[in-house]
């Protein structure tokens, strides 16, 4: 490392242009594809959380762009090294459960034609296995899950 001799106002001069290249030049050699791969889905799943309101503020939320750190970590996942990714197996679906309640949460009430049965007005139906099949299908996971 090079002596810095003393700059403005007594501290250590900044770097040069010379020295900032080298010291990246020197990180590039470093750093490995799978790790920017790793931190971009870590970057994905914070980004998620808190468009979601997961983390963060409720004048973060933007269903839009949660939905988009979703499909973006989903297209990823395939590159990932499969050894490190239990972590962000487990946040990614997360979420997905997060995103489609919030989809269905932001669903106008059904009208008179589309209202719930008696029975599910009064707490007692379960879901049929129609309305089940149709959430499962919203949540996606990785191969060999």
């Amino acid at each position: 490392m090079s002596e810095a001799g003393p700059g403005p106002g007594g501290g250590e001069r900044p770097p040069t242009e010379e020295e900032l290249r080298a010291a990246m030049e020197e990180q590039l050699r470093r750093v490995k594809v799978d790790d920017v791969l790793l931190q971009t889905a870590v970057t994905l799943v914070n980004l998620g959380a808190r468009r979601l309101g997961l983390a963060g503020t409720e004048d973060e939320k933007d269903l839009e762009q949660a939905k988009l750190a979703i499909d973006a970590l989903r297209a990823l996942w395939p590159l990932l090294p499969q050894e490190d990714v239990a972590p962000l197996k487990d946040a990614l679906a997360q979420l997905q459960m997060a995103y489609a309640r919030e989809a269905e949460s932001g669903k106008e009430e059904p009208g008179p034609e589309e209202s719930a049965s008696p029975e599910a007005e009064a707490g007692g139906a379960q879901p049929d296995d129609t309305e089940r099949a149709k959430a499962r299908s919203k949540i996606w996971t990785p191969p060999g899950a």
